[in-house]
């Protein structure tokens, strides 16, 4: 008898594509002249532990936060949530350092990754099931963007196809960059102004609410 073909491996569905998320939070605040915004207070919890949390209250299979700076402060704030943790020992040689230790992190079935910016204060769990229902909608091949009235912003699901390309990225090149340089499918998903508040500075992060830590 002949050999049977063999079947070939079953898809995931796409109601079931994995993404992982990438927390960044190595960077060095060098715009607020000395603490660390991500240790700012929002109604009484560090900035970096308020976004973590929202990102493990989506649909995210896990949650990877990259540290550098200040590595064992911000791993303090995180105490006791279910996170995994990348240490950047390079974040002083910009982003991309950080984008590669997460991506590294990522499990190997998962169909794509979420970078999502530690300092964020607006971006909700709804905003990022958002981004991953957009994702799975796109068979997990587009690459996902928030926006804000047309405008593109932060967070950006990257597919799976994309990872290698990360691994070249120098400097403060960052995943907006490969998605110009790729010329994959771009979905942009409206989220409200989530997608445009960061604090990179101490007038930022007082008007959207924050305290700032010594």
């Amino acid at each position: 008898t002949r050999p049977q073909p063999r079947e070939p491996a079953p898809q995931p569905a796409r109601s079931a594509l994995k993404v992982d998320i990438v927390l960044l939070a190595a960077g060095r605040s060098s715009r607020m002249g000395g603490p660390n915004k991500l240790l700012a207070l929002f109604d009484g919890e560090p900035l970096v532990r308020r976004t973590a949390s929202r990102a493990l209250g989506s649909k995210a299979a896990a949650t990877i936060v990259v540290t550098g700076h200040q590595r064992e402060r911000v791993r303090s704030a995180l105490g006791g949530l279910e996170v995994e943790l990348a240490d950047n020992p390079d974040f002083a040689d910009g982003l991309a350092s950080s984008l590669k230790a997460g991506i590294a992190k990522v499990a190997p079935d998962a169909a794509g990754a979420m970078i999502v910016l530690g300092d964020m204060p607006g971006v909700s769990s709804k905003d990022l099931d958002s981004l991953i229902d957009a994702f799975r909608g796109s068979g997990g091949h587009a690459v996902v963007r928030a926006s804000h009235q047309g405008k593109r912003g932060n967070p950006v699901l990257l597919p799976r196809s994309l990872f290698s390309a990360v691994a070249h990225l120098e400097g403060d090149t960052g995943a907006r960059h490969l998605v110009e340089a790729e010329g994959l499918d771009v979905i942009d998903v409206e989220i409200g102004q989530g997608a445009s508040i960061d604090v990179d500075t101490r007038e930022a992060l007082e008007g959207a609410g924050g305290v700032l830590q010594d």
